[in-house]
């Protein structure tokens, strides 16, 4: 027998439509219906509230074959296809994340797709995978962010069996898997959860209704997202989770979602015997998040760190436009290297108010700090999607690979940034409701006509071209300036994983110099020094010892002790002299001493 359990706390008869046979289901306590029934795998199900005749699906839905309209499938994970066994994870601290689309990653756009593109990241460094959201959500291509069938994986993908595989493939790689879920708002299309019960309430945040997470009947809504989390890390062995936009979720009671979620993280990490990682997307700047529940903190592991992501890209791009209005300095760009946060306390022009916390480097590691020069975020909600790559030379991209790969935090590349892929990463959708689909594209296009793009450049979400450009080009790699970029990501990571000092998540152990009106910025962790040339002159920076890795080479004068940088290039340099381990990468150009 299965047991079928549904909340339905305002219904007055909830039946269960098991392949067109209807079974009666009994309310027992606080609005929950059951109906216990013979059924085989792959059987389709839905639920008839009252008298409405629709059969819609099961908000706890493990599979949608029919898509996020169509009935739910009974589904188990098949245990036979775990390999892992023998995998203990990998914690937040020495880690470096790369985030990809599964339908962007790859050509074919599916999990075993991806699989087959594994070894380049093993190869590259990578200890982390972060999957944009898989979850269910209508239409076969979007960002993922749209979701409403929160259990459910994408079918598009290969559904829950697809995604186990993937995981499994990872782990035989040495890679952990992070999986970026979203339960701050439902997607305009297939969001049933009202028909149910009081999910949602009156409040608003960018995306629509907001939450119940504090109102009456709250309680079975905390459970259907914290439930959700765990089956991820337990039945789907995921290693972390990245919480999207957290100061989305409304909550005014004494024991906030995030806390709880991650007591009953902690709880299931015993359990499970690995590490379990919760990485919050927050734009408030405040420590909380991150800091211990001992010390009055929510205990989350990490968040993302946008600040620093401002500080290198304006101080590199020159870049200023609304939320960069802020960055751009050397000092600025200093103050977040050792500081964490920019805007901690401070003025927020952007905002027109202070905004953020200072954080307490005696408690929170640098490491709990994900650093990025890219992300979907980043890249998709520019006007037209556009990399980076687009507008920097190599040795721009060069140089904000170096200062995030040698910074106390832990890194994150976006995909293809590695090698300066020339594709963009465009904003797309495929509602299936034309109404939905127009408004997305209208609305699209009025947001950034408001912030001074032209709206005639702003690709169509619901164009599948607009898809296929965000795909990679895997022949990319292959030709020469991107195959040198790179083997400079390769030697940056070589670097430091194999370094201690590089690794080491102490932020007042972190050391920088610069100079405001030549724009150069020099890193030291411990023997070693970061020096980068921001500008497009070249400059003579005061430093002692030899070169270990460099961009367009630097010329050490061993006499006076300084050395020379070309326009827009970095070097690393050791005052221990020869290194104890070899970097194993030397693309032409790029200068590695020898080790």
């Amino acid at each position: 027998m299965t047991a079928f359990e549904v909340w339905a706390p305002r219904a007055e008869s909830v039946r269960l439509d098991l392949d067109g046979w209807v079974h009666p289901m009994t309310r027992s306590g606080r609005g929950w219906w059951r109906a216990d029934v013979d059924v085989e795998s792959g059987a389709r199900y839905g639920y008839l509230l009252d008298d409405d005749p629709t059969v819609l699906p099961d908000p706890r839905s493990p599979r949608q074959p029919d898509g996020v309209h169509g009935r739910s499938a009974v589904h188990e994970l098949d245990p036979a296809v775990w390999t892992d066994a023998a995998w203990t994870g990998r914690p937040l601290a020495g880690a470096i994340f790369y985030e990809l689309h599964i339908g962007a990653f790859t050509p074919e756009g599916t999990f075993d797709s991806a699989i087959e593109r594994l070894d380049h990241l093993v190869d590259l460094g990578v200890t982390v995978v972060e999957v944009m959201p898989v979850n269910a959500f209508d239409g076969a291509n979007n960002w993922g962010y749209d979701g409403v069938l929160w259990y459910a994986v994408h079918e598009p993908y290969g559904g829950p069996d697809g995604l186990q595989r993937f995981v499994n493939a990872c782990h035989a790689r040495g890679l952990a898997v992070a999986l970026d879920v979203v339960h701050n708002h439902l997607g305009p299309s297939g969001n049933y959860l009202p028909r149910f019960g009081p999910y949602l309430t009156d409040g608003r945040n960018t995306w629509g209704q907001s939450l119940n997470l504090d109102g009456p009947d709250s309680g079975p809504v905390r459970r259907h997202i914290i439930d959700n989390a765990l089956r991820w890390l337990r039945d789907f062995h995921i290693d972390a989770l990245r919480l999207d936009a957290v100061h989305a979720l409304v909550d005014r009671t004494a024991s906030h979602l995030l806390a709880d979620l991650a007591a009953e993280t902690r709880a299931l990490e015993a359990h499970v015997r690995r590490p379990l990682t919760l990485v919050a997307e927050s734009d408030l700047n405040d420590p909380r998040l991150i800091t211990p529940r001992a010390a009055g903190g929510y205990g989350l592991d990490g968040q993302w760190n946008d600040d620093l992501h401002h500080a290198v890209h304006t101080a590199v791009s020159g870049e200023r436009q609304g939320y960069y209005a802020d960055f751009g300095s050397m000092a600025c760009l200093a103050h977040t290297l050792t500081r964490g946060f920019f805007h901690a306390g401070t003025y927020s022009s952007f905002r027109g108010r202070v905004h953020g916390r200072p954080l307490d480097r005696s408690l929170i590691p640098g490491s709990a700090l994900l650093a990025y020069t890219c992300t979907h975020d980043q890249i998709g909600n520019r006007a037209i999607g556009d990399r980076p790559s687009a507008y920097l030379d190599h040795g721009q991209l060069a140089i904000k690979a170096a200062l995030v790969l040698f910074s106390a935090y832990t890194p994150m590349l976006f995909m293809g940034e590695e090698w300066g892929a020339r594709t963009p990463f465009q904003f797309f959708t495929s509602h299936t409701d034309p109404v939905i689909g127009a408004a997305t594209a209208t609305g699209r296009k009025a947001e950034f006509a408001e912030h001074g793009w032209a709206s005639e450049d702003v690709p169509d979400p619901q164009d599948p071209a607009t898809f296929l450009r965000s795909k990679l080009d895997w022949k990319e790699p292959e030709r020469a300036g991107h195959a040198r970029l790179l083997a400079c990501y390769r030697a940056l990571i070589t670097l430091r994983r194999g370094r201690a000092e590089i690794t080491d998540p102490r932020l007042d152990r972190v050391e920088v110099d610069y100079d405001e009106r030549l724009r150069w910025i020099a890193v030291r962790r411990g023997p070693l020094r970061l020096l980068c040339n921001l500008s497009a002159d070249p400059v003579t920076v005061a430093a002692d010892g030899t070169v270990v890795l460099s961009w367009e080479g630097g010329v050490a004068d061993p006499v006076d002790g300084v050395i020379d940088l070309t326009a827009h290039s970095f070097v690393i340099v050791s005052s221990e002299g020869v290194l104890r381990d070899p970097i194993v990468a030397s693309p032409a150009g790029t200068v590695i001493a020898e080790l």
